[in-house]
């Protein structure tokens, strides 16, 4: 827990709001994907940065379909007979494939994607510069169990965090609302849909992940991790008891305070928050492993 009282003007670590994108935003990105959801503690971004692997990609030849040859039988005639030509159907216009933009500028274009899948109150929550890069960074620390702050992908709620007060502090189930219409993010999108769009930006995605000191086409794992850390964070039965700790809020239980930021924010959304952003993520791990 990082969040302070309401009557502090002090605060120690500010609360900030965010989850896998996931893809979806990708998503992403998805990603959103990515993951839109938890709340970043002031933990700076961490990176393990490893050689990047140069992997040899392989051409891929499209093998050209052949006319079948058929032997016309003799005709014994005085006059040659004459062959009917079958009509030719016209070939099927093959749609072209635009090319996809470079990494920096590809912020419209990905934008302009997710706009068709979202509403425009949905869309209103995305923070739409960088989109890719910040959705591989974000995505990298979640499944390190941490939260990038800088690279939210959306934007934090303007709801103040709150507590019932007395004998036992617990927070006020007034605060899981401030997360629904980002739970709404992840619910917008079918599993499907962010899939398509991650494949469709997988390059990007590889180049964006290739920067920060990791080889080509990892991402995939490291997607994956993220979601299975997310997937795992325990539910807890009842409401969680907190300690004040000067101006920030703590869980009252070591079990709960000592689980990953990504996780210990993750409770932060409510129960059924929770159950919906894990129905959504399930989702999701299944499509990309049947893709």
């Amino acid at each position: 827990m990082s969040d302070k009282p309401e009557a502090s003007d002090v605060q120690k670590r500010p609360p900030n709001n965010n989850i896998l994108f996931a893809v979806i935003i990708l998503i992403v990105v998805a990603c959103a994907a990515a993951f839109v959801l938890l709340t970043p503690s002031d933990e700076q971004a961490t990176r393990t940065e490893v050689e990047p692997t140069v992997k040899e990609q392989p051409m891929m030849e499209l093998k050209p379909e052949n006319d079948p040859v058929v032997d016309a039988p003799s005709v014994n005639l005085e006059k040659p007979a004459e062959l009917e030509v079958p009509a030719q159907s016209p070939s099927e216009a093959v749609p072209e494939v635009e090319p996809l933009p470079t990494l920096n500028e590809s912020d419209a274009v990905v934008v302009a994607k997710m706009d068709e899948y979202l509403s425009d109150s949905v869309m209103s929550l995305m923070v739409t510069d960088d989109v890719i890069r910040r959705g591989v960074v974000y995505v990298d620390n979640l499944a390190k169990g941490k939260i990038a702050k800088k690279h939210m992908p959306v934007v934090q709620p303007e709801e103040k965090f709150s507590v019932n007060e007395g004998d036992i502090l617990t927070i006020n189930p007034n605060s899981y609302e401030r997360y629904t219409p980002y739970v709404k993010i992840f619910t917008s999108m079918s599993a499907a849909q962010a899939v398509r769009m991650y494949e469709e930006y997988k390059p990007l995605i590889n180049n964006a992940y290739s920067e920060i000191g990791y080889g080509d086409d990892e991402f995939n794992q490291t997607l994956t991790d993220a979601i299975d850390l997310l997937l795992d964070t325990p539910e807890p039965e009842g409401d969680l008891p907190l300690l004040r700790d000067s101006v920030t809020y703590q869980y009252a239980f070591s079990e709960w305070e000592q689980l990953p930021d990504a996780q210990k924010q993750l409770l932060r959304m409510g129960p059924e928050n929770m159950k919906k952003v894990k129905a959504a993520l399930r989702n999701i791990k299944a499509q990309l492993e049947n893709n």
